[in-house]
């Protein structure tokens, strides 16, 4: 009887310091950072834990956050687009400046951003593009250069997939066609949807899928091309360059930024501020973007960047790809027109 007495009370002592131990939930796009080893590093640096949870593009993280996740998670990685949905629906909280000191280390575009000057509401994680990878062996430079190459049916790549990811998608198809990349204008947002009806219909589409399985396929041959997020390319391309490439078409495409975003019912708010700050450390920037090989926003994470990197058009575009470029615009009330025309391009 007395053990147990005993036991009892250590358990008491020891429970209190189990229910305040900090712990950082993270949730955030597959295979965006060394999954190991940052959050090992910031538990080392700071004792606090970290664990994350994935999802494949921001309307699934939206949708979560609407079910309750707004209050299990501390950091969100949402793109430029979503962040209006996010602060009207008021999905986020505002950032201390007085807990980030390291803000001053990003770069002045990424500090006054269209739909967040003076980062109220985010801080930038990561800035890139979406291209075109494809097998070298199977699909010409030449004939890469082109979105023609997936929707021209006369041309015959190999097997290939589609982004699913409404935007970038749905915009491609319109830059394909001649239209602006966030036209809402109903005309053309059928044509867009009626080209990928038309495609996926074709023998060598093998449909929609996000941009990490599209790039796994590519790299295990399965698939000869796919429309994918350029760091999540440009890894595989480095370790096999003979056979993989990725471009951005002459047509153009995307360009995005992402941001790192405190959910308003954050259990942790103080610690995702922590974690922010974190980011924002030269070398540690620089450690993100080494490994996952997308640009950073982060000034001070320069002198740290792999030279390669930077010379690389995948992840920084010369100025004459940059001008081939959009950002992703809220559309407002009008998502419901684009909402439409991709639901018809997904069902028929």
């Amino acid at each position: 009887m007395r053990r147990l007495l005993v036991l009892f009370v250590a358990l008491l002592l020891v429970a209190p310091a189990i229910v305040t131990a900090e712990e950082l939930k993270v949730f955030i796009w597959s295979e965006y950072m060394d999954e190991e080893a940052m959050p090992a590093a910031f538990e080392k640096k700071t004792g606090i834990k970290v664990r994350l949870d994935i999802y494949e593009n921001n309307e699934e993280m939206v949708a979560k956050l609407q079910a309750g996740g707004v209050s299990q998670y501390d950091i969100i990685v949402p793109s430029d687009y979503i962040m209006p949905v996010l602060i009207n629906q008021k999905l986020i909280q505002p950032i201390d400046h007085a807990k980030v000191s390291n803000l001053k280390n990003l770069k002045p575009l990424f500090r006054e951003t269209s739909y967040d000057p003076g980062n109220k509401w985010s801080v930038a994680w990561q800035w890139g593009t979406v291209g075109l990878m494809y097998r070298k062996d199977r699909i010409s430079d030449e004939d890469a250069q082109s979105w023609s190459i997936l929707f021209d049916p006369k041309k015959k790549p190999g097997s290939f997939w589609l982004i699913d990811s409404v935007r970038e998608m749905m915009g491609i198809a319109l830059l394909y066609l001649g239209y602006e990349f966030n036209s809402t204008n109903p005309k053309e947002l059928k044509e867009a949807a009626d080209l990928l009806v038309a495609t996926k219909k074709t023998k060598d589409c093998m449909g929609f899928k996000p941009g990490v399985g599209g790039k796994n396929d590519v790299v295990a041959g399965t698939a000869a091309a796919a429309i994918v997020y350029n760091g999540d390319a440009i890894q595989s391309v480095t370790e096999n360059p003979d056979k993989l490439a990725f471009v951005i078409p002459k047509e153009g495409s995307e360009i995005w930024y992402d941001s790192m975003c405190i959910p308003a019912k954050a259990p942790n708010p103080d610690t995702a501020h922590k974690w922010i700050n974190w980011i924002l450390e030269a070398k540690v920037g620089a450690d993100l973007s080494n490994y996952n090989q997308f640009a950073t926003p982060n000034a001070a994470s320069m002198p740290y960047i792999t030279p390669e990197d930077i010379t690389n058009p995948g992840i920084y575009p010369t100025p004459d790809i940059m001008k081939t470029l959009h950002f992703t615009k809220d559309l407002g009330k009008k998502n419901r027109l684009m909402d439409e025309a991709w639901t018809r391009a997904k069902s028929h």
